[in-house]
């Protein structure tokens, strides 16, 4: 178990580490936009960049849960990858389907990834919540000035 927890939380901080990077890069363009006023009010123009925050931040998930793959794969509870992103995708969604269960000595590093889910789509939250806020504070001086 002890072993477990140590390769779990290892795997959580590369994790954070991936998803700050898509924030980062995130952050580096829309101030490159902001500097440039590229960012213009508008419900298309706003929906585009919005969606483009989404995409970002889905790169950065999708990275997460490669990497819990990868280590459940070479750890030896799948023998092929794409069965090991099923499961993680499933794990760091907290869906819990049930139809793939891991061997017991691995098991807490399926819950130790859905805790790590939880916290990265409370993150992903925050940025896009960040990104509607400038959108907003952008559209709301253009048309007050």
């Amino acid at each position: 178990m002890g072993d477990d927890l140590l390769l779990g939380i290892a795997v959580m901080v590369v994790c954070v580490m991936v998803q700050c990077f898509a924030v980062a890069f995130l952050f580096r363009v829309l101030i490159y936009l902001e500097q440039h006023h590229l960012i213009q009010p508008g419900l298309f123009k706003s929906s585009a960049l919005l969606t483009a925050a989404m995409l970002a931040m889905l790169v950065g998930t999708f990275g997460q849960i490669a990497v819990w793959a990868a280590v459940f794969q070479l750890g030896g509870e799948f023998t092929d990858f794409q069965m090991a992103f099923y499961h993680s995708t499933v794990n760091f969604a907290t869906l819990g389907y049930g139809d793939i269960v891991m061997s017991e000595q691995a098991r807490l590093l399926g819950a130790l990834e859905a805790v790590n889910g939880v916290m990265m789509f409370g993150l992903t939250t925050g940025v896009l919540v960040t990104v509607l806020n400038a959108i907003a504070r952008r559209g709301w001086k253009a048309r007050v000035g």
